[in-house]
């Protein structure tokens, strides 16, 4: 990856305070869209650990990963599957496999589905995200594939903030570490 990269997803990150009642601060990544060069490089980034394996898809999460897997999957010239999560009100009609995710750093548990018809046997899957802590959405989305019968390559996400451990076993690559990225 190429090292401005780097660079300009930690200048333009930031942290915010939602205001009273909140028990966390927020990331806001919306530099990273606003900036042409971080979006052009981002896919490319992305993929690049796993292009030698060949991957047929990229599925990626509501809402960052409805961005970032297409631009994901044009950087490897193949198709993108968005899963879809209960709370977003946007579910698709049709067949749909269902998994729900361990408890993330919030205590929360996510239901995510995946339209049957885009995924199957035979496909070989990048999953492709903004930021991993817990490792708990991957986990679904593997379990879909599973279900699915296709085969996980890997995930590839910005921000790696899991430990290492979870990202060992999920194999998950970054392009940059959470501890990386400003106070």
């Amino acid at each position: 990856m190429p090292a401005d990269l780097t660079e300009r997803l930690t200048t333009l990150f930031r942290w915010i305070d939602p205001g009273p009642g909140t028990s966390h601060l927020v990331s806001d990544i919306s530099g990273w869209w606003r900036d042409p060069g971080v979006l052009t490089e981002l896919g490319p980034a992305l993929v690049a650990p796993y292009r030698t394996a060949r991957p047929t898809v990229v599925l990626a999460p509501a809402v960052t990963g409805l961005l970032l897997g297409p631009l994901a999957a044009t950087a490897l010239g193949v198709g993108f599957v968005a899963a879809h999560k209960t709370g977003d009100g946007r579910l698709p009609a049709g067949p749909l496999t269902w998994a729900q995710s361990p408890p993330d750093y919030r205590g929360r548990q996510v239901d995510l589905a995946v339209r049957d018809r885009h995924l199957g046997p035979g496909d070989r899957v990048l999953v492709v995200d903004d930021w991993v802590r817990t490792g708990a959405q991957i986990h679904a989305l593997y379990d879909i594939c599973a279900a699915r019968g296709a085969e996980v390559l890997g995930a590839s996400v910005v921000a790696v903030d899991c430990p290492p451990e979870v990202a060992t076993e999920l194999r998950i690559t970054g392009l940059i570490a959470g501890a990386d990225l400003p106070a």
